[in-house]
């Protein structure tokens, strides 16, 4: 699970895990400014996804599906390699959009939302070409997903318990105030996070000097020839 520990977006890098996605106070969905993807794992298995897709309509290019998707949980890594997560139901948030077949085209659908996810493998290597750390997934039918990016270590993400509890008859006031208290303190918090923005690595500056140099003894050699 160490090796997953982080959060990891798309080459858009756009879409991040985190209060910058999704505002469990007031329910928000936050729209990214292009399509991605994100997701965070911590060490100890818990994880968060943020989705951002738009998908074209090859018939009619002005009617494109477009969804946000927000959901949280915990993952599980089988004895076979795959994958598995299961998200805290009461928690996930969907924002669709889809003009052409909605009765009102100027307006999105927002619903509750909960899909357990069930990855085939993954692998986490460095990028020869960019020196970033990416996570490589696989879905159920072995196909691959767009590489994942390291972006931030340890992980920027919410609280990970459930931050919308439904409102059962079990449940008080009071304590449904105080879940939100936690929740707005957890947010208060955000910019006190020790994550760091991962850019790059060590070896990859290591061979990038490198390369400068032997451009440099190249140029020079030229030059005295």
């Amino acid at each position: 699970m160490a090796e997953l520990e982080g959060t990891w977006s798309s080459k858009s890098n756009t879409v991040f895990t985190g209060p910058g996605f999704y505002d469990p106070v007031d329910e928000l969905l936050i729209e990214p400014d292009l399509p991605g993807i994100s997701y965070s794992f911590t060490a100890d298995g818990n994880y968060e996804e943020a989705l951002y897709r738009v998908v074209a309509n090859p018939q009619n290019h002005s009617c494109p599906v477009a969804s946000i998707t927000y959901q949280h949980g915990t993952y599980e890594l089988l004895s076979n390699g795959s994958l598995v997560l299961t998200p805290i139901a009461v928690d996930g948030r969907q924002l669709l959009s889809d003009p052409c077949n909605f009765e009102d085209p100027s307006q999105s659908q927002y619903t509750r939302y909960v899909q357990a996810t069930w990855f085939k493998t993954y692998q986490v290597y460095i990028d020869p070409y960019h020196g970033r750390y990416t996570l490589q997934i696989y879905q159920f039918d072995g196909s691959p997903m767009q590489p994942l990016y390291l972006a931030y270590k340890p992980p920027v993400m919410l609280p990970t318990y459930a931050l919308n509890p439904t409102n059962q008859q079990s449940e008080t006031e009071s304590q449904l105030s105080n879940a939100r208290k936690r929740i707005k303190r957890s947010l208060e918090n955000q910019y006190r996070t020790n994550a760091r923005r991962e850019v790059y690595n060590e070896s990859f500056e290591k061979y990038w000097w490198l390369s400068v140099g032997c451009l440099g003894l190249a140029s020079a050699y030229m030059f005295l020839k």
